[in-house]
C-alpha cells in the first residue's frame, strides 16, 4: 500500500492536530498524541516532503549523509539478508520501494520482528541514518519501527498509532465482505480490544504524555504504554501484570494505574525537594505493560506464559537501555534511569526469570503477591544491590504458595516486607487503608501502592514495613540535581 501521509496543522497550537493514512481505495484518520515532542513534530514535517516527493523511486546514494553498515544491494537480494544487515539496506530505500517491499515480502518482514537484531544495533543505526530516512520508515514500514527494540519511544509511538489503525481499518473491512459467524464474533472481539487500546492512549487529568510503544492486534493482542517520557526520565517503572490481565478489559485500567503511580511520584518528588523550581525536578515514566499474554484459571500453575513474559520483558529492557545510551549528550551516551520493576502475582514469576536467567539488571524490584520462582534469594536476582522488596495481604493466599518454587515472604529468601496492612504516613500525615486479597495492592489510597510508589524512586528509606514504621534502608537517593535537595 502507497501511503501518503497528510498533515492538519492547528493554527491556534502550532501543532499537528491529526495525519491521515490514504491509499486507493480507503482513507481513515490515525489519531496522533494530544501534544508531540520535537522529534514527532520533525517526523511528521519530513513525513510531508516524503509524501509530496513520492516520485523518488531510487536510494538515497550511500556516500551521502550517515554511512551505511554494508553498501547497498539489489532489491532482489534483500529477502536472502538477515537482522541488522536487513534493517541496514531497508533504511536506504525509499518510502514507495519500503512499502513494496514490505508488501511482497511479509513473511521476511515477520521473521525480522521474530528475531530481530539486538536493541543495541538497531539503536546504533537509528542514529547513523538521517531524518529523511527515519521518515521513509515510517512511512514504509510502520511495522518494524513499532516493532523492534532501539528505535525511539517517540518514533514507536508514531508508527504503532498508524498500525492500531490499519488493523482496525483491516477488521472492518473484513467484516464488511462478510465471514462466518465464528471468525465475525473473533473479529469483533478484536475490534473492541483495539479500541481499548485507543481509549488508553487518551491523556488523563494529569496532562502526563502517553505513547504507544509495543503492539500486537493479533489473538488476544499485547500493548505497552508509556506514561512519561521514558527517553529522558530519571526514574523509570515497569508495571507487570499477573493473570486475567488482558488488553481487552484491562489496559484501560492499567494504563491509569500507571499514570497513577507516575502522578504520585511526582508528587513525592517534589514534596521531598522543597524549594527546587520545577523544570530542575528528576522525571518520572511507568510502563503499562502488557507485553505477554497473562494466565488464565486454566493455565495459571504452567510456567510456559511466564517464559513468554521473561522474553517480553528482557527484550523491553534491553531496548530502554539501548534507547537511552543512543542519546549522544555533549558528545556522551545518554544517562541510564534509575529503573524499578513493579510486578504482581504470575508477573512476579516472569519478571523473576528474567532477572534470574537473563543479562538485565534493574535498580528495584517490588513484588506483591507472588507465587515464586525458580530462584531461591535475591543473591540469584540481578538486582542493584539487592534492592528487593516483597509484600503480602494477611487476606492472599498466593503467596504462602511457592507454587514455583521459592517463597519470596521467607527470610531465607531476603527480600525486604513492606507493609500493606494499613497505617498513617509519618510524613503527611495520611491514613492509609490496608490492602484486600490478591488484587488490591495498587489501589489509591493503600499503604501496598505508598510503598512501592517510593520503591521506584529510589526511596527505600522511607517506606513502611509491616509495623507502620520505616523498613530498613536500601534505597538511596541520586544526585540527579545539581542545584538543590535531590530524592
Amino acid at each position: 500500500m502507497d501511503v501518503t501521509a497528510i498533515l492538519s496543522t492547528s493554527s491556534t497550537q502550532g501543532t499537528v492536530d491529526e495525519a491521515f493514512s490514504v491509499s486507493a481505495s480507503w482513507q481513515t484518520s490515525i489519531v496522533t498524541p494530544a501534544t508531540m515532542s520535537p522529534e514527532q513534530t520533525a517526523w511528521m514535517a519530513a513525513l510531508d516532503s516524503v509524501s509530496r516527493d513520492s516520485s523518488a523511486a531510487t536510494p538515497p546514494d550511500p556516500f551521502i549523509g550517515p554511512q551505511p553498515v554494508t553498501a547497498a544491494v539489489s532489491l532482489e537480494q534483500l529477502p536472502k539478508l538477515r537482522g541488522i544487515q536487513l534493517l541496514d539496506q531497508l533504511t536506504l530505500l525509499s518510502a514507495p520501494q519500503l512499502n513494496a517491499f514490505v508488501s511482497k515480502h511479509a513473511d521476511v518482514i515477520a521473521g525480522l520482528l521474530q528475531t530481530p537484531p539486538s536493541a543495541s544495533k538497531v539503536a546504533a543505526l537509528w542514529t547513523q541514518t538521517s531524518a529523511a530516512q527515519h521518515a521513509a520508515m515510517l512511512s514504509g514500514a510502520p511495522e518494524l519501527v513499532g516493532g523492534l527494540e532501539g528505535f525511539p519511544y517517540s518514533a514507536r509511538d508514531m508508527a504503532n498509532r498508524v498500525n492500531l489503525s490499519t488493523a482496525e481499518h483491516d477488521i472492518r473491512q473484513q467484516l464488511k465482505a462478510g465471514v462466518g459467524r465464528a471468525a465475525s464474533d473473533e473479529l469483533t472481539k478484536r475490534l473492541h480490544m483495539l479500541g481499548q487500546v485507543r481509549k488508553a492512549l487518551d491523556v488523563g487529568s494529569s496532562g502526563n504524555r502517553r505513547e504507544l510503544v509495543s503492539l500486537d492486534p493479533t489473538g488476544e493482542g499485547r500493548a505497552v504504554i508509556v506514561i512519561g517520557n521514558a527517553s529522558t526520565a530519571d526514574y523509570v517503572d515497569y508495571l507487570i501484570p499477573g493473570m486475567f490481565s488482558d488488553v481487552d478489559t484491562q489496559i484501560v485500567a492499567f494504563a491509569d494505574s500507571s499514570d497513577n503511580i507516575a502522578t504520585e511520584q511526582q508528587a513525592w518528588i517534589k514534596r521531598l525537594n522543597p524549594g527546587v523550581a520545577s523544570d530542575k525536578l528528576p522525571t518520572v515514566a511507568t510502563f503499562a505493560w502488557i507485553g505477554y499474554h497473562t494466565p488464565n484459571i486454566v493455565n495459571v500453575a504452567s510456567m510456559q506464559l511466564a517464559r513468554e513474559g521473561q522474553q517480553s520483558l528482557t527484550a523491553s529492557i534491553e531496548g530502554l537501555r539501548a534507547e537511552r545510551a543512543a542519546r549522544v549528550v555533549d558528545g556522551k551516551p545518554g544517562a541510564q534511569p534509575y529503573v524499578a520493576i513493579l510486578a504482581h502475582s504470575y508477573g512476579t514469576t516472569a519478571a523473576m526469570l528474567s532477572l534470574e536467567e537473563d543479562d538485565v539488571t534493574v535498580d528495584a524490584l517490588a513484588i506483591v503477591g507472588s507465587p515464586g520462582s525458580p530462584a531461591r534469594s535475591v543473591s540469584q536476582l540481578k538486582v542493584t544491590g539487592g534492592n528487593v522488596w516483597v509484600g503480602a495481604a494477611q487476606t492472599d493466599p498466593v503467596p504462602q504458595t511457592g507454587i514455583f518454587g521459592s517463597q519470596p515472604l521467607s527470610s531465607s529468601f531476603g527480600a525486604h516486607r513492606f507493609g500493606v496492612d494499613g497505617a498513617t504516613d509519618p510524613l503527611t500525615g495520611k491514613s492509609m487503608r490496608d490492602a484486600l486479597g490478591h488484587n488490591d495492592y495498587f489501589v489509591t489510597g493503600t499503604e501496598s501502592l505508598r510503598n512501592m510508589v517510593l520503591i521506584g524512586i529510589g526511596r527505600g528509606d522511607l517506606v513502611l514495613g509491616q509495623d507502620g514504621k520505616s523498613a530498613l534502608s536500601i534505597g538511596k537517593g541520586r544526585a540527579v540535581v545539581s542545584s538543590g535537595p535531590s530524592v
